[in-house]
């Protein structure tokens, strides 16, 4: 029966292959949706782990959240030094790291921050992160930098290489910096989180940077202009020396910027960060939001919540319309057909036999759907993951389907069984005098 369902099925291959097209397409779209609802959590999920709380100037906590971890938009004008040392000096702060942010080398984003981003941040459950080569930036490499395993592997850079990054985010930029260059001092290993697709640069060389930019800005013809310039260096001068005891004493903050743009915070005691978020909430001095990052991404699925649902609604619509499409085919061959299933009722086929015609042949056209669409999948993993990696650094990989994919794979095969139901037993019903007979 088998063999005689696919000599039928290739006679009618037209319209069979427009069949097993709209099924393959329902079955990418399915999958391909939940793929990338799974891989969007587990990658902001990933990203996020081990940071016990987010203080940025006051904001969004989702645009805080995506903003620090993901790099995507910013926070602000910032938040002063001093506001990060009252935290550091928190008795509840077990550690604290400075970020800086506003650049980008070629669309990838550029942090500022020193030694302690390395010591402290945790992803994909708690792992720490490691080096692929190179090392990781010390407090006398002022235009030290170290990238992403993505950037790295895009541009093939390694350790050694000089790079120049430009003000502004994403593929937007303002000003090149090309006079104030950076040296690869490490690349680091894959993470699969958005970490691979930054370029690390320290908190001297990120105000260095900005402030060449800024003294360009300076008109060498307003006398004013020049006189506050040389007062500006002159107390920069002034209190780098005041400081200097200090810097020199103080680990991971060899340099102090005027401004960062938010701060990783690690707690000796989680039971104290709601307390500590409050206190940071209603800090008056310097207007901030202590944001928990699993809060967040609750509140960012949330807001993305109904747009899952339409897209699942949209994929399993597509399936519905592939599934009527196979019936709407098997039914309208019926009566082109019924003088061939009356003549193998004339042979000693028997009713049952018909039926089961039928159903394997819309079995084959589910299962030939389930297979075009499971390469279909693969194929656009294969040209969209480089994209969403670079752009939103989420990865849906060629992973070997799971329990609820192999789940939804089995509806959709059921679903073509029960449709084929409907066309069989009009089959079924049909009399070897009514194949026999002529209709006009």
């Amino acid at each position: 029966m088998l063999g005689f369902s696919l000599r039928s099925l290739w006679n009618r291959r037209f319209v069979a292959g427009l069949t097993v097209t709209a099924i393959g397409l329902s079955v990418a779209l399915i999958l391909g949706v939940e793929r990338l609802r799974d891989g969007a959590r587990d990658s902001f999920a990933n990203s996020a782990s081990g940071i016990d709380l987010i203080v940025a100037p006051r904001g969004n906590p989702v645009q805080i959240l995506m903003a620090t971890v993901f790099g995507v938009g910013g926070t602000g004008t910032g938040m002063t030094w001093e506001s990060f040392e009252w935290l550091e000096d928190r008795p509840e702060v077990a550690w604290a790291v400075p970020i800086q942010m506003g650049d980008n080398h070629r669309g990838y984003p550029v942090i500022g921050t020193d030694g302690s981003y390395f010591e402290h941040f945790r992803h994909s459950g708690g792992q720490p992160l490691s080096l692929a080569e190179g090392a990781f930036f010390a407090g006398d490499m002022a235009d030290a930098a170290v990238v992403g395993a993505e950037v790295a592997s895009r541009f093939g850079y390694a350790p050694g290489a000089v790079i120049v990054n430009a003000h502004g985010s994403g593929e937007v930029s303002f000003d090149v910096h090309d006079d104030a260059p950076f040296t690869i001092s490490g690349v680091l290993a894959p993470t699969g989180t958005a970490v691979d697709r930054m370029v690390f640069v320290t908190l001297e060389g990120f105000d260095a940077l900005h402030a060449q930019e800024e003294a360009s800005l300076v008109d060498p013809l307003d006398p004013s202009a020049l006189l506050a310039e040389d007062h500006a260096d002159d107390a920069a001068h002034e209190a780098h020396e005041e400081h200097g005891e200090h810097e020199s004493v103080e680990a991971g903050h060899s340099h102090e910027p005027a401004r960062i743009n938010a701060v990783y915070v690690g707690l000796s005691d989680r039971a104290a960060v709601l307390g500590l978020q409050r206190a940071i909430n209603d800090r008056t001095a310097d207007p901030l939001s202590a944001v928990l990052p699993a809060v967040a991404l609750a509140e960012l699925w949330g807001i993305t919540g109904t747009a899952e649902r339409v897209m699942r609604l949209m994929a399993w619509a597509v399936a519905v319309a592939g599934m009527i499409g196979m019936v709407v085919m098997l039914s309208a061959t019926l009566d082109t057909r019924r003088r061939e299933f009356a003549i193998l009722r004339s042979v000693g086929a028997t009713p049952n036999r018909i039926f089961g015609l039928i159903v394997t042949e819309a079995a084959l056209l589910t299962a030939a759907g389930l297979a075009v669409g499971l390469v279909l999948l693969t194929l656009a993993t294969i040209v969209t993951d480089p994209i969403l990696s670079a752009r939103f650094g989420l990865r849906l990989g060629l992973d070997v389907l799971g329990a609820r994919e192999l789940a939804i794979l089995g509806i959709i095969f059921c679903a073509g069984l029960l449709a084929s139901l409907i066309p069989a037993y009009r089959v079924y019903r049909m009399t070897l005098a009514d194949g026999l007979s002529v209709r006009l």
